[in-house]
């Protein structure tokens, strides 16, 4: 698993599925190749960012409960495990408010 010094180990993030490790550590491989080239770096990111992007639009988003209380859920863990990379925790936590059921109802 790739683990860096600066990153906080957190119980509550579920595991990735086995086989996405591998692919991981051959980013982190070529980006360590790539050290010292920032055009290359930057093309590099431009890619992960890239395939961010149409994971978040395409497999992540139609998995989505379409539920108000789903979908509480999910952010909640989502703001509970690290937020969303483009998704600042403040932010989140204003989405889940207006999604948590009204007490007085």
């Amino acid at each position: 698993m790739i683990q860096r010094a600066t990153d906080p180990i957190d119980a509550s993030t579920p595991p990735s599925p086995p086989d996405v490790e591998p692919h991981l550590e051959a980013l982190q491989t070529i980006a360590e190749h790539l050290a010292g080239q920032p055009e290359a770096l930057l093309d590099l990111l431009r890619r992960i960012e890239k395939l961010h992007r149409a994971i978040q639009d395409g497999p992540f988003r139609s998995s989505l409960p379409n539920d108000r209380s789903g979908l509480f859920n999910v952010l909640s863990e989502m703001e509970s495990s690290g937020g969303w990379p483009y998704i600042p925790r403040l932010q989140l936590r204003t989405f889940i408010d207006l999604l948590a059921p009204d007490p007085e109802s």
